[in-house]
């Protein structure tokens, strides 16, 4: 079962890089859902759809920094995201542990976007932690530092909006394009909470990119969640309200859930809305999916997600994972 896993994992991956190297035109996706709103998910994450509630590890670093003290582990992942329309690959690792009350981690993603359009590099660089105030109130706070140089020109032309930055100091050659410095570069934060009435149930409140408020590549994000659990099973249902992506606030809701199979084989699926307000494209339902192979000591996962209606979008998730000590967590714990 593991060989099959690799198999079909190394072939989806490698059709898509495929795909994407064989188209030499720029994207045509509405930027904010090209960059997928500046977002790092892993393939549990992205399978299920939703996982603010529930994600625990390396997909709480990215999605609520809360939940990274609700499962007691020690956890290293290599990541890989990949979109044959938005011409977008990103590549990564992360870090964390969870093995006492006081839970924290790190996390390096690289990324490369549309490099025959807006030719977008991005530097992603979290870090995050959480406490375990109880085992039903936990706390999380994350930090990131995004660096973004652009070299292409976007939508609107050679201008300070999509053309990238001009870098002042260094003079081109006669007929040669100007070199530009960072777009972005600097600070923001995270934050969220977590209460677990019971061990099955989380209740989750968050918000992405706090403190550098008004810029659509550091869309600021409010969101809450509610999901289930147990060992074998998870749902969940989130919602949230990105500000800052367009010119007016935009809602999306997504909802998924998760079976074990064999202990070994997580299986999940996904919905995904969004409203894309005020781009003039209609609201964009997505579908998700994956799968992966998890044993005690490590695994490998994949997921997909895709626009049923919408712009076309094609997403693809993978990761590889060395769980260094797992547990659950218990009364003893605490």
């Amino acid at each position: 079962m593991l060989a099959r896993t690799l198999a079909i994992a190394a072939s989806m991956v490698g059709t898509l890089l495929v795909s994407a190297s064989a188209v030499a035109e720029p994207s045509t996706l509405p930027p904010a859902l090209a960059y997928d709103y500046g977002a790092t998910e892993t393939p549990r994450s992205a399978g299920i759809g939703a996982l603010h509630a529930l994600g625990s590890g390396i997909s709480a670093m990215y999605a609520n920094p809360a939940n990274l003290g609700l499962t007691r582990s020690y956890h290293i992942a290599a990541i890989g995201e990949f979109s044959p329309e938005a011409r977008r690959q990103t590549y990564g690792g992360a870090v964390t542990d969870s093995t006492r009350r006081f839970a924290g981690g790190m996390s390096f993603v690289a990324g490369f976007h549309d490099p025959d359009g807006i030719a977008r590099k991005t530097l992603d660089t979290r870090i995050a932690l959480a406490f375990a105030v109880s085992k039903e109130l936990h706390i999380g706070l994350g930090g990131r530092f995004l660096n973004v140089q652009q070299d292409g020109l976007g939508p609107l032309g050679a201008s300070r909006a999509s053309g990238g930055l001009v870098n002042p100091e260094i003079v081109p050659e006669p007929g040669a394009a100007p070199v530009r410095k960072s777009m972005v570069g600097t600070v923001t934060a995270d934050a969220g909470l977590t209460i677990k009435p019971i061990e099955s149930l989380g209740l989750a409140v968050y918000g992405k990119n706090l403190t550098y408020r008004n810029h659509g590549l550091l869309p600021t994000v409010f969101g809450g969640a509610v999901g289930f659990g147990t060992a074998d099973f998870t749902i969940e249902a989130d919602a949230e309200l990105d500000i800052t992506s367009y010119s007016k606030p935009s809602p999306r809701a997504m909802a998924g859930g998760e079976y074990l199979l064999l202990n070994r084989v997580p299986l999940r699926a996904g919905y995904r809305f969004d409203a894309l307000a005020a781009t003039g494209l209609g609201p964009a339902h997505a579908v998700s999916g994956g799968f992966g192979y998890l044993d005690p000591r490590f695994g490998i996962e994949a997921s997909f997600r895709r626009s049923v209606t919408g712009p076309a979008s094609t997403m693809v998730f993978v990761q590889l994972s060395y769980f260094l000590d797992t547990a659950r967590v218990s009364a003893d714990s605490f």
